[in-house]
């Protein structure tokens, strides 16, 4: 990855030199807050890890029917065995980045939130391939918050950890809305 890119596999070190390196944390953990408002006191911190997902041939050919997109990379089982350099089917990329969603959900919560909306993405790289059978967690961060009329926009990091490997499949920039 190029030095110049803002997004680091390695998102967050901690900015307080007492905390512990927040990329040793390995188990999934959710932090759950009162209001909206708490989310301002977690800018530059980790708001949790989501479970593990595996990633099943099943899902991919649906995401395939559901996206047109029937490349045989992702959906030719027999071709992957011969000609693929990864041996099987990979997850499509934007199958991976749809997991967003739940991998929030899994790894922060908010009690007075009574809707969130997916307001879009900032810079979004895939990073590595996902093969099937592959396990998939969000590592999620708070990038930006601010608040507006009627609730807030605030924007996390989610770096999409591929079991077994240093590589993450997917790093992006996830922003949100908020309304109490």
């Amino acid at each position: 990855m190029r030095t110049e890119d803002p997004i680091r596999y390695n998102f967050m070190a901690p900015r307080e030199p007492n905390l512990i390196n927040i990329m040793s944390i390995t188990e999934a953990y959710k932090t759950t807050l009162k209001e909206i408002a708490d989310l301002k006191d977690y800018v530059g911190k980790e708001l949790g890890i989501s479970q593990w997902t595996t990633i099943t041939q099943e899902q991919i050919n649906t995401f395939a029917e559901v996206t047109a997109d029937h490349q045989w990379i992702h959906v030719d089982i027999e071709r992957c065995k011969k000609e693929s350099p990864f041996g099987k089917p990979i997850a499509h990329g934007f199958l991976v980045l749809s997991l967003a969603s739940n991998f929030a959900y899994e790894a922060y919560s908010v009690e007075n939130a009574r809707m969130g909306v997916n307001y879009g993405l900032d810079k979004v790289r895939f990073t590595n391939p996902t093969p099937v059978d592959s396990r998939l967690r969000g590592r999620v961060s708070l990038l930006e918050y601010e608040e507006r009329e009627g609730g807030a926009r605030y924007k996390m990091s989610i770096v999409f950890e591929l079991e077994g490997s240093e590589r993450p499949a997917c790093v992006a920039e996830f922003i949100a809305l908020a309304f109490p």
